[in-house]
């Protein structure tokens, strides 16, 4: 039995902090996993940032409200859920994902959870498991899946390489320059392609 894991920001939506980083006109917030491989690190970064602008879970939220999927992945999500199982492992948040899974046709999604005052203001977060994506990939395997992953981060390393197969998806000359044993594709019709043969 396959399962095919996938990240979410970068792969099936927009980044949500450079999209708020747009929206906000703070460019400090486009700071992602792209470009920090420590994400308790970025995580403080983001939330100090949100408490000297006096930002917090609400101006999130209606931003994250007017993100629409990347052109073309309902229809590859739609298409691979007809052939295989997927599992969407991301590292943001309950509280962000809703809008969007509902935008994607409510695909089975594992994240993390931000603590926030009754106010709004985002205090800290609570990591599902330590390195939750590599971490649910091992717990898959362990219970008799194979599992297929693609992702464009740092963070997505982890599950790539754990996985019988894996892909990098739109990711940056510098991941891909670091990891040239992994296949890279930037059109969601060649990853489907690759995703099909490896199942």
């Amino acid at each position: 039995m396959n399962v095919v894991c996938l990240d979410l920001e970068g792969v099936l939506v927009p980044e949500i902090w450079i999209e708020f980083s747009k929206a906000s006109g703070i460019p400090e917030l486009s700071r992602t996993t792209r470009d920090e491989p420590d994400y308790d690190k970025l995580m403080k970064y983001r939330i100090a940032i949100l408490k000297e602008h006096g930002l917090g879970l609400t101006e999130i939220k209606e931003t994250i409200e007017k993100i629409k999927p990347m052109p073309g992945a309902r229809r590859f999500l739609d298409s691979l859920r007809e052939i295989t199982q997927v599992i969407i492992l991301s590292d943001t948040f309950t509280q962000f994902a809703d809008p969007l899974m509902k935008k994607l046709g409510r695909p089975t999604i594992f994240c993390n959870t931000l603590q926030a005052s009754e106010s709004g203001e985002i205090t800290g977060y609570k990591m599902r498991v330590a390195k939750s994506k590599y971490a649910t990939v091992k717990a898959l395997q362990s219970v008799g899946f194979e599992t297929i992953a693609a992702g464009d981060s740092y963070n997505d390393l982890g599950m790539i390489q754990a996985s019988k197969a894996g892909f990098l998806f739109r990711s940056t000359a510098q991941i891909k320059a670091d990891h040239p044993e992994l296949p890279a594709f930037d059109k969601y019709d060649d990853l489907l392609a690759a995703i099909k043969a490896a199942l």
